[in-house]
């Protein structure tokens, strides 16, 4: 049992986390990205223009990014290949059991992944988005078409290497004592 868990500690301290892809290049769910390095969770977000409508629910977006990855990013500040950050998106509740104010999560509607490989993605610095089934069913996904939304508006916003290192509060200060945090208008601003 003890070798076991030196061994996997070992393959997290060594990267065996990284993004892993099929011969076809689609990429395998990482199953265990909940035991990963949590990020940041954002409650009710919204990238466009347009306010949710009155009455919709609110869905919790909680990012989790791989645990060797998120080392190299707090030495260096910057994302390496093989970087793998999750974007869970849930739903929530407002009452239920004691709660009655507030919200608090449930089911999982969402799971996106955001991947560095600069060896097979050959646009947008190396990065692609994937759709992963949030059932599980799908064990793979391919990258999302070139030019999606989601591309469009990291490359264009994204604070570091097309990720939203502005939403992650605890990596804000590392991004800019290393000087790879990029102030946008849809950045937030150095306060922290």
């Amino acid at each position: 049992m003890r070798i076991v868990a030196i061994l996997a500690f070992m393959g997290v301290l060594f990267g065996a986390d990284k993004a892993k892809f099929t011969k076809m290049d689609e990429l395998v769910r990482p199953d265990d990205y909940r035991e990963w390095i949590f990020l940041s969770s954002g409650l009710g977000m919204t990238y466009g223009p347009n306010a949710p409508a009155p009455g919709a629910p609110l869905r919790f977006d909680n990012v989790y990014a791989n645990p060797s990855s998120y080392r190299e990013f707090v030495k260096t500040g910057k994302w390496p290949d093989g970087t793998v950050l999750i974007l869970e998106i849930r739903e929530s509740e407002s009452k239920g059991s004691i709660n009655q104010h507030g919200r608090y999560q449930t089911a999982v509607s969402a799971i996106e992944a955001h991947v560095k490989d600069s060896r097979r993605i050959s646009t947008n610095n190396g990065w692609a988005f994937y759709d992963i089934d949030p059932k599980g069913v799908r064990t793979t996904s391919k990258p999302l078409p070139v030019g999606n939304r989601c591309e469009t508006c990291h490359s264009t916003n994204g604070a570091v290497d097309s990720t939203f290192v502005q939403f992650y509060p605890d990596l804000i200060p590392i991004a800019l004592k290393h000087g790879t945090y990029k102030m946008t208008n849809s950045t937030t601003s150095a306060r922290h």
